[in-house]
């Protein structure tokens, strides 16, 4: 993540105006996917993995995850591996396609509001999609870490078109070395307005009490995202009242989660959270 993420102004690559391309997938392929919104000929979708035996008229809990890379790119296969083990325990994996910052004239606000849309999306397709609306959990890693984040904290920061009355608080949030502080840079890689505009969607900023449990793995060798940020997050969501669990791995650096020995670990701390919240059945 660099701050050039952050420069609206700055010219950005023109992008497909229809569709967004994602890269190959490399792990299980989604059962469907579906579009949870549109924006002038730009169609962003969901991907869904369904477990066997599904029904529609289940009731199911639910993981919806949203990829990092800088908000710059990346795309909806990068927690395809893990929706494959959840999908394996009963649940229904969901991964949210969201609009980039290397697209033209896209901000991370524009990220924001996607990652909210995907989830009232969601929590208003319950019914046909064989999910229980209060029971589903939201995750993601490093940018996605922090559209996950927002999810229960920019309350302000919305689409116009959304029904504002279908609520965007997941039950649960698992992050991979998240973007949860947005004020760590040095001076010398933002402006003061780039960095004004970055507390505007820093999650650490606009905390409140009633904060979902939460699980966020990090590695103490992140270079990327400091482990302060994520331990700062931690240690704010206490004050206030909730649960927040720093799994500190050692000399692991940005993206560690996807490479093993970590990438089981992760897996296995992850389903042993959502058991504990009461979102997978007990073993």
């Amino acid at each position: 993540m660099s701050a050039q993420d952050t420069d609206a102004a700055k010219p950005k690559p023109k992008a497909d105006a229809k569709r967004q391309t994602p890269a190959k997938i490399e792990g299980p392929a989604p059962t469907e996917k579906k579009v949870y919104k549109e924006i002038g000929d730009t169609k962003l979708e969901i991907w869904i993995w369904k477990p066997e035996g599904w029904k529609a008229d289940d009731k199911r809990s639910a993981m919806v995850f949203y990829h990092g890379g800088g908000w710059r790119n990346g795309s909806p296969n990068a927690f395809s591996r893990q929706s494959a083990e959840l999908v394996k325990l009963g649940m229904v994996a969901i991964s949210v396609q969201y609009r980039l910052t290397s697209q033209a004239g896209v901000t991370i606000p524009d990220c924001v509001k996607d990652a909210r849309s995907a989830f009232r999306w969601v929590r208003s397709h319950a019914g046909e999609l064989g999910i229980d609306p209060g029971k589903i959990a939201a995750g993601g890693g490093s940018a996605g870490g922090h559209l996950a984040a927002t999810l229960a904290t920019l309350d302000d920061v919305n689409d116009a078109k959304d029904d504002l009355s279908v609520s965007a608080k997941p039950a649960a949030l698992v992050l991979f070395n998240p973007a949860t502080k947005l004020d760590y840079r040095r001076a010398s890689e933002v402006t003061p307005a780039q960095q004004e505009e970055l507390l505007k969607v820093s999650p650490y900023h606009h905390l409140k009490a009633g904060q979902p449990p939460t699980l966020i793995f990090h590695g103490d060798a992140d270079n990327t995202v400091p482990i302060d940020t994520a331990q700062a997050y931690a240690a704010k969501v206490k004050e206030l009242g909730g649960s927040c669990v720093v799994e500190v791995f050692s000399g692991e650096a940005h993206g560690f989660f996807n490479r093993e020995p970590s990438y089981s670990k992760t897996v296995e701390k992850m389903v042993a959270f959502l058991r504990e919240q009461g979102l997978l059945g007990k073993e």
